[in-house]
Parts: C-alpha cells; structure tokens; sequence
C-alpha cells in the first residue's frame, strides 16, 4: 500500500512536470500542443524515475543503464497510450485547454505504468 501511495506521489510530481512543461512550451514556443506533449512526456518521465527509483521502489538491483532502458521502455508503453488518448481528446475538442487533456490522459495510463513499473523494472 506503501508503494501504491508513493507511486500516486510520483505522478503526481510527473503530471505537475508533463502540466508545466507543455504549458510553458505552448506559450513560449511555436511547436504546438502535439510536440510540446512529446517534449513535455519525455520530461516527466525522467522526474518520475528519480523519484521512483529513490523512493517508490528502491533501487532494482540492475544496473543503472539497464534500469534506465527498462523503464524506458515500459515509460515508452506507456507515454504512447496517453499520448494516443491525448490526442484523441485534443482532436474530438479542438477548443479544450491541452492541459486537461493531459490530465486526463496521464491518469488513464496511470494503471499500465504502475503494472510495468513495479513487475518489469522494479520487480524482484
């Protein structure tokens, strides 16, 4: 139960990371909502593994490079599912704030990222 409450922690910090940078992206740059999301997901994946590394789940026993594909990998899975529904909403509600839509799309792939992360690449 630890785990799982310390996980909501990390996405939470991961969402406020992915929120922020696509908000400062949209505003600051020309690239759009579509590539500053890529940019802004990237970002917050590497916020995420610190935090689950140090806190969450301890370090994996594996080295850091191999951890760090691993989580890459199930990280990748997963910022495709919320990327897809991301862009599902943004399209069906051309007028909605990116923001939302990202938040909607982070706690929808919340489930296949807690999955993957403690089996694939934490699990021991």
């Amino acid at each position: 139960m630890k785990r799982l409450f310390l996980f909501t922690v990390a996405g939470g910090l991961g969402f406020v990371s992915d929120a922020g940078m696509l908000a400062l992206l949209i505003w600051a740059t020309p690239i759009g909502p579509f590539w500053a999301r890529v940019v802004a997901i990237a970002f917050a994946m590497c916020v995420t593994w610190i935090f689950n590394r140090s806190l969450t789940f301890g370090k994996s026993g594996r080295s850091l490079a191999s951890e760090g594909a691993r989580y890459g990998g199930v990280g990748l899975v997963s910022a495709l599912a919320n990327y897809a529904i991301y862009s599902a909403i943004l399209l069906g509600f051309p007028g909605l704030y990116p923001v939302i839509a990202a938040a909607i799309a982070s706690f929808a792939a919340m489930g296949l990222s807690w999955f993957g992360y403690s089996r694939l690449v934490f699990g021991r």
